[in-house]
């Protein structure tokens, strides 16, 4: 027998309403009849086609504000009922059920409303029930149903209808996709609620989201990867335009979101930033008069680590800048938008790839981080503390400087997305000196002034970069040992959180040392 089964009744029901005449349209040319609900209805009516409208089959009307349409025998017996079942087709013909053969909703615009920043009853409004009834119903029963979720698909369904019907393996993909987006749906809601009731950690927790890319691979060429795009209104990667260049890797993508969370630590309002990736983690950090100068200033801190790297900037992408970075081999480069003039000197390279944001990923918002584990999931809120100059405490019988405090301020802010254990060298905001991902603090400490010393003689300076810098260590110094390391390497000051059994005698180190060293109370490991 064969797989292939023809549509003589679709029903359709779309929120996002684009393309939907012409799809009708070509569906009625193909002797499909046309069912649909409210304003749907009304739009393929006012097009000229012979449609039905729902409630003609339910013998109900559309009540209490379109809440309750489609939840009916009528609807769900047409969708549900198997073709060849003999009790089945018993129970259409009693109850006067017609087969409904193809399905069309796209839900209602939950996602969009809390995106935009709707409040709490107008959420609720937009969470869609009927459709995702529907949806589960028709893809239940895909051996005989084709189900519409997405508008991507219409092309596929015509194709099909054309050579006389949908066959099995379209079907089974379809319902698949059917599933998968009510789950995202309900995924978003649930999350939702959550947050808007202040549940920290609900019982159950659900994750969902739409392919935005299909990836050659993942770290290595024997994983398969895809590049999902989330519910979180939050700028990023996932919601930047790849203006040119190669395809993006899974490693790209998961550096180049490192790149624009580090620098969105530095607002578009603040002086120009650039942020140097490699590897998910910063081997540059700087501030400049201009996107130029911060680009050579956080260049100058790794110059070999930055081969092959991601570059992030807080400012637009101007040609300066675009030249200087094109003389080294760059992977991609973010900014929040780039002129003309950059954008030219960019095409020069056609593998570099360009993403433009429209603006930054907000360093302080709320979100959830996920990390798998064997048979779960890790979940926590995505680290989005921030200190300012109030909240530190100085411990130490020298206080720092201005300068050393705004130093002290920007490592810490870099501290945030490197590495544990991460320890930062930082003069003239500008990093000269990076240790990261070590076991031991002393080790990040060493490697840290063994990058300033290299970095020195990159650039013909007669003393190591770290040479009156201050230091950042994101999380406590459990012995003097790593403190006296950062001094010896030519720190000046120190910002650290506290909190250790041993602090009393790190104290009294960086006393004797004759360092300023402040305490932030909050710590940021990353891992």
């Amino acid at each position: 027998m064969s797989d292939v089964k023809p549509v003589t009744r679709a029903l359709i029901s779309v929120s996002n309403k684009d393309g939907i005449v012409d799809f009708a349209r070509k569906l009625a040319a193909l002797n499909v009849e046309l069912v649909s609900t409210g304003g749907t209805a009304s739009l393929l009516a006012e097009a000229g086609l012979a449609v039905k409208d729902v409630s003609e089959l339910t013998g109900f009307p559309e009540m209490m504000d379109g809440r309750v349409k489609t939840l009916h025998p009528m609807v769900h017996g047409g969708l549900l009922a198997i073709r060849d079942n003999a009790a089945h087709q018993a129970a259409m013909e009693t109850h006067g059920i017609v087969p409904i053969d193809l399905l069309v909703v796209n839900l209602y615009p939950f996602e969009a409303t809390v995106a935009a920043g709707g409040d709490y009853a107008a959420c609720v409004e937009n969470i869609d029930i009927g459709g995702p009834a529907m949806i589960r119903a028709a893809a239940k029963n895909h051996e005989d149903v084709a189900v519409l979720v997405d508008g991507d698909d219409y092309d596929a369904i015509l194709d099909a209808l054309a050579k006389g019907g949908t066959d099995r393996a379209l079907r089974q993909r379809l319902a698949q996709k059917a599933y998968a987006r009510t789950a995202a749906y309900d995924a978003a809601i649930s999350n939702w609620m959550a947050d808007a009731l202040e549940i920290d950690m609900p019982p159950y927790r659900a994750f969902g989201g739409k392919l935005n890319q299909a990836l050659r691979y993942g770290e290595n060429p024997h994983q398969q990867a895809g590049f999902y795009a989330g519910d979180a209104p939050r700028k990023g990667v996932a919601t930047a335009r790849q203006i040119q260049g190669k395809a993006l890797s899974y490693n790209n993508i998961n550096d180049t979101d490192a790149a624009f969370e580090l620098v969105s630590e530095f607002s578009a309002e603040a002086a120009p930033a650039c942020a140097i990736i490699k590897h998910a983690n910063p081997c540059g950090v700087a501030l400049g008069d201009t996107p130029a100068m911060a680009f050579a200033n956080a260049l100058r801190c790794d110059p070999v680590s930055a081969f092959g790297g991601i570059i992030a900037m807080n400012k637009p992408l101007d040609a300066p800048t675009a030249e200087a970075i094109t003389d080294i081999f760059t992977e991609v480069i973010i900014a929040p938008e780039a002129d003309e003039a950059a954008r030219e000197i960019i095409a020069a390279k056609k593998n570099l790839r360009l993403l433009l944001s429209d603006g930054l990923p907000a360093p302080h918002a709320a979100g959830l981080s996920v990390r798998n584990v064997a048979g779960g999931y890790l979940v926590q809120n995505r680290d989005n503390g921030h200190i300012t100059q109030d909240d530190l405490t100085c411990v130490t019988k020298r206080q720092p400087s201005a300068q050393e405090m705004a130093d002290l301020l920007f490592a810490w802010r870099v501290a945030k997305h490197v590495k544990s254990n991460a320890i930062i060298y930082v003069k003239d905001q500008a990093t000269v000196g990076i240790g990261a991902g070590q076991m031991s603090r002393l080790d990040s400490a060493r490697i840290a002034a063994r990058k300033s010393a290299d970095a020195a003689e990159a650039c013909g300076a007669d003393a190591p970069l770290a040479q009156g810098s201050v230091v950042a260590s994101d999380a406590f110094f459990p012995f003097a040992d790593g403190l006296l390391s950062a001094a010896e390497a030519g720190a000046t000051a120190i910002i650290q959180p506290g909190g250790s059994i041993r602090d009393d005698e790190v104290i009294a180190a960086a006393d004797e040392a004759g360092l300023a060293m402040v305490l932030t109370g909050m710590r940021h490991f990353r891992h």
